[in-house]
């Protein structure tokens, strides 16, 4: 078959985070190639490469033989490359049609042709979803549908560009329905049938194997292996994602614990616990003292679950039984985890602030939260001059400060250093040891191995039993996550 896609040496670093080290992959015209890999593999950074987003530090991409350096997503859709993100980049105020065409909307005259727009529109829509076209109108608000009709837009919008020659797909079923990801399947091999080379990144194994022809595994930022998938089973793809630690249980699996902690009463309990979308059936008991761990793949419903029990995203059905109070920490650091313009003692008192707040006694607080987490900073400084590292503290140090007994974390070590990172988990440890109760979701499973006293699976919208992590290795919670 002829080679579509070389790449070869490629490499990305973010400051002193390696996120590719050498990356090599090969797909032919007329195959649809998975790429595997643990979260923080690198297959994000690839896809950003491709799609014209990112700039690799060094290594060579060929399409078609032809240097292929993308200074931007359009340049990367002129040149035949279109990526589909799982984060979708619908733009809501928008009709479906002019999302379709966005950047490349038809004139006559010099005026946009609404009659050219609107039969590409229903060209793409119903080369997507076949019959069921109809149940999309192009006349709508793009936001005004659910999340996975929002993704079949964007996987019509990448069909709707001429001359695609590379269709890069992440986690495209992460949002779909069983029929929709059916339809999705179908079109996937029509398309690879049709000539064109798909990238399908998946966690869920038994799509792969449905799905794709060959594939290629990232680890650490380092291709580990490739072939057939005929050729391999999944124990073997399993072994290749996770390495060495696919073999080792944990330091923590007899009773290493770094602290012994005597668990306490029940203060939180979920039964069948649904969201409106996600998750779709939650179940667990927390204890006071103890950390419960919540392991799951990227759309599996994680940061849902946390939003349903904080109260921030809506219940459709099932209990939730809360004893304590609670405080939840973001995933999204920059976004709503601090206020960046702020100081750090705004941020630490922020959630429970005086109606007159004496700057002495703000000051005295902030400091007794700086001492006790480690912060490297002052209570006047500006949270937007911290490390990601102590930016994370300062969230955790308003957890404390306005009295939380259950603390649900999101990624609470997500993009900081190796340094910070022990320290927040040691931190945790010391929390857990005070008596708070701990829900911890993180997509680095090594963490929740080692940090956690049981750990549960989540698994498109399900979480399962949660178990001692002294029966837990990484490779399990990998395989679990993703079984069919």
């Amino acid at each position: 078959m002829r080679t579509r896609l070389a790449v070869s040496g490629l490499a990305k670093t973010f400051g002193a985070t390696r996120a590719l080290v050498r990356v090599d992959l090969e797909v032919h015209a007329g195959e649809v190639h998975a790429v595997l890999g643990e979260n923080g593999a690198g297959k994000s950074t690839l896809m950003g490469v491709l799609g014209g987003v990112l700039a690799a530090d060094t290594g060579t991409v060929l399409l078609d033989g032809e240097p292929f350096r993308p200074r931007s997503p359009g340049a990367a859709r002129d040149a035949g490359v279109s990526v589909v993100h799982q984060e979708l980049a619908i733009c809501p105020h928008l009709s479906v049609e002019d999302n379709l065409v966005l950047g490349r909307e038809p004139t006559r005259f010099g005026l946009v042709d609404r009659k050219a727009v609107r039969a590409t529109a229903e060209k793409a829509l119903r080369e997507v979803l076949g019959t069921a076209a109809s149940r999309i109108d192009p006349a709508s608000a793009a936001g005004s549908l659910s999340v996975a009709d929002q993704q079949l837009v964007e996987i019509a919008r990448a069909l709707a560009v001429p001359g695609t020659r590379v269709l890069v797909l992440d986690e495209p079923t992460s949002s779909l329905a069983k029929d929709d990801a059916e339809r999705l399947f179908v079109l996937v091999r029509a398309l690879a049938e049709r000539g064109l080379a798909v990238l399908y990144v998946s966690h869920f194994l038994d799509e792969v194997r449905r799905l794709c022809d060959r594939y290629t595994v990232l680890r650490d930022g380092i291709t580990v292996g490739s072939g057939a998938i005929a050729d391999v089973g999944n124990d073997d793809l399993v072994a290749q994602m996770a390495g060495d630690r696919s073999r080792r249980t944990t330091a923590r699996a007899g009773d290493e614990k770094p602290s012994a902690r005597t668990l306490g009463d029940v203060v939180l309990t979920a039964s069948h616990l649904a969201g409106t979308r996600l998750p779709s059936d939650v179940s667990f008991e927390l204890r006071r003292g103890e950390i419960l761990g919540i392991a799951g793949l990227v759309g599996s419903g994680r940061t849902e679950l946390l939003r349903a029990v904080f109260g921030l995203d809506a219940v459709r059905s099932g209990t939730l039984d809360a004893r304590a109070p609670m405080g939840m920490l973001s995933e999204d650091r920059k976004g709503e985890g601090i206020a960046l313009a702020l100081s750090v003692a705004d941020n630490v008192t922020l959630s429970r602030m005086p109606a007159v707040v004496l700057p002495g006694a703000q000051r005295r607080a902030t400091e007794a939260r700086i001492d006790e987490l480690f912060i490297k900073a002052t209570p006047e400084q500006s949270a937007l001059e911290l490390s990601g590292g102590n930016q994370q503290k300062v969230a955790l140090a308003r957890l404390l400060h306005q009295g939380a007994d259950v603390l649900l974390l999101d990624e609470p070590t997500r993009g900081v250093d190796v340094s910070s990172k022990a320290e927040i988990l040691a931190l945790l440890e010391r929390l857990a040891a005070g008596g708070k109760a701990i829900v911890m979701v993180s997509s680095q499973f090594a963490e929740l191995v080692h940090a956690c006293d049981r750990v549960a699976v989540l698994r498109r919208g399900v979480l399962g039993p949660a178990r001692p992590v002294a029966e837990r290795t990484e490779a399990m919670l990998l395989e679990e996550a993703s079984a069919p």
